[in-house]
């Protein structure tokens, strides 16, 4: 079956976030003075890292909404009780830092532009609309998107297959008819592929290179390998592509 539409991921598949959010805390840290706590800044990241995944995980299961998750993230960081205004207002000056590092990926809009014709383009992230739309206002791409769908809106996250639907159903395509491609094996990867999409998992320069590919999705390390893949053409090597 012809693949007629691509539903994309946005953070570290289409926005460098993993960048952004790296300078951004670091520059929040400093501003804040709260880097002498840490034995590096490294350290420091990684904590907030931790912090992010384990309180993103509370919200992916439906245990907390967006905005709680927020505020948890900074209480725990912090280790201290913080109103929600407090929580808010610390994550808010962090944002400054964070946006002003944003960027998309550079094989991004090369690949926008070769796929313009001939395929239908949508977003389904597990973020919220408000922080997504936003976001693809500021890179200069919200409008290459006919559908930008959230997980914060939709109730239901990936890798659950009702997420991905939820994108096939927004082109009115059957989802043999749509490729999805994100950055995480699992969530992305494996995700996409048991709902029935064409499941591509861009990782760049290895960074999941010991982990033990899942079952389903096609593996492309930058998304010039994307048109041909689109094409049929899945003659990566044994090293790039599976499934």
């Amino acid at each position: 079956m012809d693949i007629r539409a691509v539903v994309w991921d946005v953070d570290d598949t289409l926005f460098d976030y993993t960048t952004a959010d790296r300078e951004g805390m670091r520059a929040h840290l400093a501003a804040e003075g709260l880097l002498a706590g840490y034995g590096s800044v490294e350290e420091a990241l990684a904590r907030w890292r931790e912090i992010t995944d384990r309180q993103w995980a509370r919200f992916a299961a439906g245990e907390v909404d967006f905005e709680t998750q927020r505020r948890d993230r900074v209480r725990v960081f912090l280790g201290r009780e913080l109103t929600d205004a407090e929580a808010d207002d610390w994550f808010d000056r962090y944002l400054v830092h964070y946006e002003s590092a944003w960027s998309l990926f550079p094989d991004v809009l090369p690949v926008l532009d070769a796929l313009a014709v001939g395929h239908r383009h949508a977003v389904l992230s597990n973020s919220s609309l408000h922080v997504q739309d936003r976001k693809l206002r500021v890179l200069g791409v919200h409008d290459r998107f006919e559908a930008i769908l959230c997980a914060a809106e939709l109730g239901v996250s990936k890798p659950e297959p009702a997420a991905f639907l939820a994108a096939c159903d927004a082109l009115a395509l059957p989802p043999g008819q749509v490729a999805y491609v994100g950055d995480h094996p699992e969530i992305d990867g494996r995700g996409a592929a048991e709902a029935g999409l064409l499941s591509v998992w861009i990782d760049r320069a290895d960074a999941h290179a010991t982990l033990e590919p899942p079952t389903g999705p096609r593996r492309i390390a930058s998304l010039a390998e994307l048109p041909s893949l689109l094409r049929g053409d899945t003659r990566f090597g044994a090293s790039s592509s599976f499934g």
